[in-house]
């Protein structure tokens, strides 16, 4: 069966598949948490953000209590908001226009990345940015009370949006599933590069050469045959 490919704004390769691979996709979340195992530990006995990209809801948590939860606005399937580990590194006041109110800067190590108040509270609930997380600026305003510099937040959800399509990798594309492959071959002794989660030169010859090793077509992309090799889908 021919595939039809679409690439996006991140430089992935969208391939549309059927149902059973787009479930798989929901397979990969599991994966992230050991991604950052540190931040992982950190948030289980403190103060922390558990952001759910399914529900779109943000809750602010103190071990298993519940401190407050509020509706948010997530990225759009081209521009998917990073899922994982990761800790708030900055906080400011009145960026303005579609930052809102306040800021809350995430160490996601491919882009610039926050949780932020909005110009458009109207589209809270639905999936619209450009992976930022969005919040009612009243609601960016509490949470910026609540939470200080250093606060763990665990983004979880799909790894690329909630679309039906498994993603082929290119150099350029930037993500958690680059950052899962890279931090995958960097174990297995391929990859020499950073962890970044951006799709360089080195990710593809690292990618070409385990490919060459294990028995797969050397395209230097990663696509669903990789992906099943590294253990990134079931």
């Amino acid at each position: 069966m021919k595939m039809p490919f679409l690439k996006n704004k991140n430089g992935y390769v969208k391939v549309l598949v059927s149902m059973r691979l787009y479930k798989i996709l929901f397979f990969l979340v599991l994966v992230v948490g050991i991604s950052f195992p540190q931040q992982a530990i950190s948030a289980e006995e403190g103060l922390m953000i558990k952001v759910d990209l399914w529900e779109n809801t943000l809750t602010v948590k103190e071990g298993d209590k519940i401190i407050k939860s509020y509706s948010i606005a997530t990225g759009k399937d081209d521009t998917p908001t990073p899922v994982g580990y990761f800790t708030v590194i900055e906080k400011s006041k009145d960026w303005g226009g579609g930052f809102g109110s306040r800021w809350l800067g995430l160490n996601v190590p491919w882009g610039i990345y926050g949780i932020h108040g909005t110009n458009k509270p109207n589209l809270i609930g639905k999936n619209v940015s450009s992976g930022c997380v969005r919040m009612k600026n009243k609601d960016a305003e509490d949470l910026y009370e609540q939470i200080p510099v250093g606060t763990p937040v665990l983004i979880e959800g799909p790894i690329h949006g909630l679309d039906n399509h498994i993603d082929v990798l290119v150099v350029g594309s930037k993500g958690t599933l680059v950052y899962l492959i890279q931090q995958r071959l960097s174990l297995a002794g391929y990859y020499k590069g950073k962890i970044d989660g951006i799709f360089d030169n080195k990710t593809q010859q690292a990618i070409e050469k385990y490919q060459d090793d294990h028995n797969l077509i050397v395209t230097g992309n990663g696509n669903e045959r990789l992906y099943l090799k590294l253990g990134l889908l079931e």
